[in-house]
């Protein structure tokens, strides 16, 4: 007689999320993966501010007989340029860093964010290039570049909101820490810029000052919420 095979039982399959007990099953990644996607932002904002400076590098070739002084007041607006995207960029780093500082996971809300913020980034480069060539400046080319940088708030805004709906995204000593506030007045600057410089064109890119009354309105918003 043949003996009876052993029954086995079938292995179990691991619920959805149950390799991450830290995070919610909604939740797709952990630390690792949130650090990838950081340093990948990373390297997109460094080639970003390279591709900034080749075009004066190509300029530099120029520089005739008259020397260093004459080539800086002709080319003025292809540095402007570059310092005002460079100004721009940076800030928007700084920013990005300091809210991912305390964040620990990942969803696809957030994710979907940080490849929007990309995306802008990337962009701006080109309205840049424009805005630094003096045929091409207008109201056209001014709505582009703040138009652009709309688009970056706005990427801020959907990554702050990711990881202030789902605190278990944030580490838990800083739980909740995180605010919505200053993305949204952010937004909402940068969003009067960009109506200011398609109903003001004479005043062009100066209507970005507004974005000064940030800190001034998030002090107010922090002193409105400690009465």
């Amino acid at each position: 007689m043949e003996e009876a095979t052993p029954h086995r039982a079938a292995p179990s399959v691991p619920r959805s999320g149950s390799r991450h007990r830290h995070l919610p099953r909604l939740c797709l990644g952990t630390a690792d993966g949130l650090r990838r996607l950081v340093n990948f932002s990373d390297a997109v904002v460094a080639i970003a501010i390279t591709l900034l400076i080749l075009p004066l590098v190509d300029l530099a070739s120029s520089i005739g007989p008259g020397g260093l002084s004459p080539f800086l007041r002709h080319h003025s607006a292809q540095f402007l340029a570059f310092g005002l995207s460079f100004a721009v960029i940076g800030s928007f780093w700084w920013g990005q860093h300091q809210m991912l500082e305390h964040v620990v996971g990942y969803d696809q809300l957030l994710v979907g964010g940080m490849f929007l913020w990309i995306l802008s980034i990337v962009f701006l480069p080109f309205p840049t290039e424009l805005l630094s060539t003096a045929t091409n400046s207008g109201q056209g080319v001014h709505a582009l570049y703040v138009g652009t940088m709309l688009v970056t708030t706005a990427a801020v805004l959907i990554q702050e909101w990711a990881v202030v709906r789902r605190p278990p995204l944030q580490a838990e000593e800083h739980r909740g820490e995180a605010d919505l506030a200053p993305a949204v007045i952010l937004v909402a600057l940068m969003t009067g810029v960009f109506v200011c410089v398609l109903a003001l064109p004479a005043v062009g890119l100066w209507t970005l000052v507004l974005l000064l009354l940030s800190r001034p309105l998030e002090r107010l918003v922090r002193a409105r919420r400690a009465r």
